[in-house]
């Protein structure tokens, strides 16, 4: 085997690249993280440094990724179906963050301090296609 390694894939947070890392590995490639530990420790120099690095083997570089590119990017509801936006029926649907203006993230930030969170977290939906903002009921 080689020791030379080949970035194949950068994330902002090492959570993601954490289960990258795993879907890779069930498969068989070898895999090594740079720059998650730094990232961990203060997530804010994360675009400084160009994000946690998911490395792998050269000679594995191709089948690994081909893995990424199966893997899906956006929603699913609970049966693993992708959820259709309901204007243009795109399936390029993501959940968001709903914390969008100072009144939320206070709201945020006093729950979190009194421990009040979560009790229920608002779940909306993106539509990358029409821009459709919508919630699953």
């Amino acid at each position: 085997m080689s020791d030379t390694f080949k970035t194949i894939a950068k994330f902002q947070y090492s959570t993601e690249a954490q289960i990258i890392k795993g879907r890779l590995e069930s498969e068989g490639i070898p895999v090594f993280l740079s720059d998650n530990f730094t990232i961990d420790t203060d997530p804010l120099v994360s675009n400084a440094i160009g994000g946690v690095k998911l490395k792998v083997y050269v000679e594995d570089a191709l089948k690994a990724q081909h893995i990424l590119d199966t893997i899906e990017k956006y929603s699913v509801d609970d049966e693993g179906n992708a959820i259709t936006c309901a204007n243009c029926n795109s399936k390029h649907v993501a959940m968001f963050s709903t914390i969008t203006d100072f009144k939320s993230f206070f709201s945020f930030v006093v729950g979190f301090i009194s421990g009040t969170l979560p009790f229920y977290a608002k779940e909306k939906y993106r539509c990358e296609t029409c821009h459709t903002e919508f919630d699953i009921k």
